[in-house]
This record gives structure tokens, C-alpha cells and sequence, in this order.
């Protein structure tokens, strides 16, 4: 998976002075957690990349950053990710006379991009951000994957560009200052990830699907692929058919690692399909699949059904992991390893910001953490329900016909707490309401509508594009950052983007043929599974439901107090947060929950990157 970063600069000669190499070396200590296997820097006159490896395929050849000597001069590359399709690019390759000197995927992307330029981008099937300087025209080329399953950013300088994996790389030299304005915030609040939007002043993220260039002349930027309306002409037959053909290729190209591998088993839809289609193919091979799941101390016992979740998981994940014979392990958490803030702290540097997932956030890495002691490898069913249609506002009627982000119609009772925290002041300067609108009407300004298409199929091919394009983005990035925070890389085969186009122009009434949600995942995958999962209704990632952890979130918060001048109160409301930690915590809401973890982050947040609010 790794870790990359990188300074250009045509103004100097970065390999003249010491510093300049110390600031290289800074940016790329950063990104250890992503890459703890090697580490390694490269210098040109206007170029210095730095990379941070976890080893995933070609264990000893695969070192970086990798360069490829030219008549002309070198390219060099540091590379995130994996390239899935790499075998048949390398044979391509050497077909049209390149010769390669390890197996691995990042050379054979560094020889296509000799061999085709910028315009190899649209050959790559896999989750990747890489960036290639090439000295023959003194160009730094970065390149992300259609969907932004890895993280890249960048920094324009007065002359060139800072990037990174995540933030923190770019932070780590001088050059970026650590500002963070009322557009930052807003970003921070409002859960709609806008396209290229970094959170911190002056930084920007490489879109998916694009290739940012830098030169002499400035940055460019292009796009190789977008989300297209095309018409769907499969019947449901063949819909589904093809949809579990795309699965079963999709699996086991993304099994391939020399490293040992697992799956994150929730014993939902979605999960339970990639790990029993992985078990089948693993069996043919005499392996078994290592799955994994978390759960709470006391959760199953307990449970008690609500608005988001009307059963526990541990029952359904028991059913998979029998039906498809695999090695299963239960990590089983507390409340105290939950409210514990240092694991708090370690969740806000991997995020790089306050996101204020709370439990959600510190129970996937603590899950991660806990993985990574026996795979390296994980795959994941993230985004199916972006893809499938599978969340419950997709059948909400509000959402369908809301002229506003369907998640946010749905969860409007947290956003109502959202603005509750918030210093009165702050709040009526963000306008979040407006920002969001905002953003919903360029969100669906570019979409296509198909010819024929019904108001109806128009509005939920709508709903589904925004969940695509805009929700997914914000848990591919959760999920990225709490897997590299342990060293462990996890894959998303439904971010396949064969899959997420063909399901995509399937009209929802394909979508939901049998009348439920999911209806072509589950018709794909009916017969590996076990009834009980096949049959269930959809349920979130789990949260704890143990009241001593609210209590011990109360507990967190009021230390914040006595320290009336501590920054997080210019955010804050003071006499919210007197009122939240009010009493024992036992009669705790779970819109107050949401609030004081938010608060905790924030603070947090705060005190390790120490930035600069400009909030006027």
C-alpha cells in the first residue's frame, strides 16, 4: 500500500543544500505507519520524492522510489496501491520490447508510462495514487484512481508543488502554512466531501479519476475518467450473470499478495459475499479464507434494536464463517479501549482531522490493529451499498424526493445537534445549511439523464450518483486511514470500476427486482450464502450501545472546563458542552453522543496540529 510524498521546486537545486534533503527526509517519516517495511528517498535537480513501503507483492524488488534510466534522463515514481491487472500490462509490455527487473506492479507502471504517457492512466484497473517526475521535460505527473480509494494531496508553492499521501506529509515542510478557514470548517461539518476539497487553506486533493501535471508553466489538471450515463440493456438474467462473473473476477485478482491476506466479515450482505467467494476460490487451492469481525463486550447480550440497526451481527457472522469453513476470529472490544484518549489521539493523526465518528472511527482501528498482528492483506465490502443501493434512505420517501443530499435528509435529527455544539457566532458565519445546498446543486449540475428516463429512475439514478461520487469518498478515506495507521492494506473489490459503471446504468427497478434492497448483489450471490444472511436487511457498522462509554465520554469532555481559553471554545459552544456532561451519562442521547465525541476530536484536533483559524 505505502506511503508517498514529494517537493518540486524549479527555482533551486535541491540536492545543493542539506536542508532541503532533511525536509525530504521529514516529509517522508510521516507516512512510517503507512510503509513500516523500507523507506527511501530519490533527489533530481528540481525533484525530491520520498516513499514509505509496505510490502505487499515482489517482496524484494519492489523497492522505491523506482527509477528508469532514458536516453533523455530518468523517471522516477513513487507509488500507493495496487495495480490489479499489472500481469497483463507487464506481457503488453514486454510484447512492444520493455524488459523489467523485478515482479512488481510499480514497474510495470513506471515502463507504461514510458511507453504511453499521462495517457496510461486509463489502462490501470486497481486502487492506487502515484506520482512520476520526469526529468525529460523537468513534469511531475500525479495520477489517482477513478474512484479515490487512496488518499493523494498537494500543495501549490511559489514555485512548484508539495504532495503527499496525507496532509501531514505536506505539513512537515515549512512551506505549508497550517490554516484552516471558514470553508475548512464547513468542510469539517457538513459530510458531503466536495471534490477536491483538503480542509486546510491552500491544500487541495488530486481528484479521483484525474492527472494533475506540474511544470514550469504551472499545474494542470485532466480527467480520465468520470461516472457515465449509458443505457442499460441487460434483462435481469443477465444482469445479475454478469454482475457475479465481474465478482468472481474481481476477487480473485484482489486475492493476489504475497503476504497473508483475510477478509472483515460484518455477516452482512456485503462482506459475507466477497469472503464466501473468496472461500471458494481459495478452496480450490486447498486454503481457507481468515476472517475477521468486531463486536462489544456484552453487544449480543444486550442488543437492543434501534433506528439504525435492528440486529446484531456476531449471529450472522457465526452462519458465514460455518457456511464457508473459514478461520474466524472475533476481536471483541471494551468501553474502555473505546474511550481511551490516546487511541483517540492516534485516530485524529491518522485522520489528519476531527471527524467526529467517535466509537465508529477507534473500533476500526482498534479492529485493524488487531488484524495486522496475523494478515497483512485485507479485503473489505466497503461501498456495495453505494453501488447497490443499499442504504435505508435509498426507499426513504423524503430523501427520494428531497432536492438536497439524501443522507443528510435522513440524519437531520444529528444534524440538528451538529449545529446545537456549535458557538452561535460560528454557526450563523458557516451557514451549513446553505454550504451544503451549495454543494448539492453543483454535485447534480453535471450529471447525465438518459433519453427516456423516467422522472423516477431519474431521480434515484441521481441519489445513486451522489452516493458515489460524494458519500462513499468520505468512508474510502475513514477506511484507508484506519487500515494505514497499523501498516495493514485493505481492498474495496466493489470500487472495481467495471462494477460500479454497470451497476450504476442498471435502472433501479433492476436494482430492486425482488422488491429489497441489493437486489442484484443478492441474486449474484444467493447461492454461497447462507440463507439467514441472504435474507437480512441491512445493517450500518456497528456502535456500542454500553452506557459506561458515554459516561466515560462525559468524563473526557468535562476536563475541558476549567481551561476556558482552550481554542476548541472559538468552535464550541461552552454552555452546550456544561450541559452535556451534566449527570451520570446513563441518560445520555445519542445526538448528545455524537456531540461530545465531535467535541473531543475537535479538541484534540486542536492540540496536535495547532492550526490557524481564520473565521472571519
Amino acid at each position: 500500500m505505502c506511503g508517498i510524498t514529494g517537493w518540486v521546486s524549479f527555482s533551486r537545486d535541491l540536492r545543493a543544500d542539506p536542508a532541503h534533503q532533511a525536509t525530504a527526509d521529514a516529509m517522508t517519516e510521516t507516512m512510517s505507519c503507512r510503509g513500516p517495511d523500507d523507506s527511501g528517498t530519490w533527489l533530481a535537480r528540481h525533484a525530491a520524492l520520498g516513499h514509505r513501503r509496505l510490502a505487499i507483492i515482489d517482496l524484494p524488488g519492489g523497492r522505491q522510489p523506482m527509477a528508469l534510466d532514458t536516453p533523455d534522463g530518468p523517471l522516477a515514481i513513487v507509488y500507493s496501491g495496487e495495480t490489479y491487472n499489472y500481469t497483463e500490462l507487464r506481457s503488453e509490455l514486454a510484447g512492444r520490447g520493455h524488459r523489467f527487473g523485478t515482479d512488481s506492479d510499480t514497474e510495470v507502471v513506471l515502463h507504461a508510462y514510458l511507453e504511453w504517457g499521462e495517457a496510461m492512466a486509463e489502462r490501470l484497473n486497481g486502487m492506487y495514487a502515484f506520482a512520476i517526475w520526469d526529468s525529460r521535460e523537468d513534469k511531475l505527473v500525479m495520477i489517482r484512481d477513478r474512484m479515490g480509494i487512496k488518499p493523494f494531496y498537494y500543495y501549490e508553492t511559489a514555485d512548484g508543488v508539495l504532495f503527499g499521501s496525507e496532509p501531514k506529509a505536506i505539513l512537515a515542510s515549512s512551506l505549508a502554512e497550517r490554516t484552516v478557514t471558514l470553508d475548512g470548517l464547513r468542510e469539517l461539518f457538513a459530510f458531503v466531501k466536495t471534490p477536491g476539497h483538503a480542509v486546510w487553506d491552500g491544500m487541495r486533493e488530486v481528484e479521483p479519476g484525474t492527472v494533475v501535471t506540474v511544470t514550469r508553466a504551472g499545474l494542470r489538471t485532466t480527467r480520465y475518467w468520470s461516472l457515465e450515463t449509458r443505457e442499460h440493456t441487460d434483462g435481469q438474467e443477465a444482469s445479475v450473470a454478469h454482475v457475479r462473473e465481474l465478482l468472481e473476477d474481481i476477487t480473485r485478482r484482489q486475492l493476489v499478495a504475497d503476504v497473508p491476506r483475510c477478509t472483515l466479515l460484518s455477516g452482512g450482505l456485503d462482506s459475507s459475499a466477497l469472503t464466501a467467494i473468496a472461500a471458494r476460490q481459495l478452496g480450490t487451492r486447498g486454503e481457507k479464507v481468515r476472517s475477521f469481525s468486531v463486536d462489544f463486550a456484552g453487544q449480543e447480550e444486550n442488543f437492543v434494536p434501534d433506528q439504525m440497526r435492528g440486529t446484531p451481527d456476531s449471529p450472522y457472522v457465526r452462519d458465514v464463517a460455518k457456511h464457508s469453513g473459514t478461520e474466524h476470529r472475533d476481536i471483541v472490544l471494551n468501553p474502555d479501549d473505546l474511550a481511551d484518549p490516546e487511541v483517540r489521539k492516534t485516530v485524529i493523526r491518522a485522520r489528519d482531522m476531527a471527524a467526529g465518528l467517535g466509537d465508529m472511527d477507534a473500533s476500526l482501528y482498534l479492529l485493524f490493529k488487531a488484524i495486522r498482528g496475523e494478515s497483512t492483506v485485507a479485503l473489505s465490502g466497503e461501498s456495495a451499498d453505494e453501488v447497490f443501493g443499499g442504504y435505508a434512505w435509498f426507499f426513504d420517501e423524503e430523501a427520494r424526493k428531497g432536492q438536497t443530499f439524501p443522507w443528510i435528509s435522513a440524519t437531520s435529527h444529528v444534524m440538528g445537534e451538529r449545529d446545537a455544539i456549535l458557538d452561535p457566532g460560528l454557526a450563523s458565519a458557516l451557514n451549513l445549511d446553505g454550504y451544503i445546498q451549495d454543494s448539492y446543486d453543483s454535485a447534480v449540475a453535471g450529471i447525465e439523464r438518459l433519453d427516456g428516463e423516467s422522472g423516477f429512475e431519474w431521480q434515484m439514478r441521481k441519489i445513486s450518483y451522489l452516493h458515489l461520487t460524494r458519500f462513499v469518498r468520505n468512508l474510502l478515506d475513514r477506511k484507508d486511514r484506519m487500515s494505514m495507521a497499523v501498516g495493514l492494506e485493505v481492498r474495496v473489490p466493489f470500487c472495481d470500476h467495471r462494477l460500479v459503471e454497470y451497476v450504476y446504468n442498471a435502472p433501479w427497478s433492476l436494482k430492486t427486482y425482488d422488491g429489497r434492497e441489493k437486489s442484484l448483489l443478492r441474486g449474484a450471490t444467493r447461492e454461497v450464502l447462507p440463507e439467514s444472511v441472504a435474507n437480512r436487511v441491512k445493517s450500518p457498522y456497528p456502535s456500542t450501545q454500553d452506557p459506561s462509554y458515554a459516561v466515560k465520554l462525559r468524563d473526557n469532555a468535562r476536563e475541558y472546563l476549567p481551561d476556558s481559553g482552550h481554542p476548541v471554545f472559538s468552535i464550541v459552544n461552552r454552555k452546550w458542552l456544561e450541559n452535556a456532561v451534566a449527570g451520570t451519562g446513563e441518560d445520555i442521547t445519542q445526538e448528545s453522543r455524537f456531540g461530545l465525541e465531535r467535541t473531543l476530536d475537535l479538541a484534540l484536533w486542536l492540540d496536535i496540529y495547532k492550526p490557524v483559524l481564520k473565521l472571519s
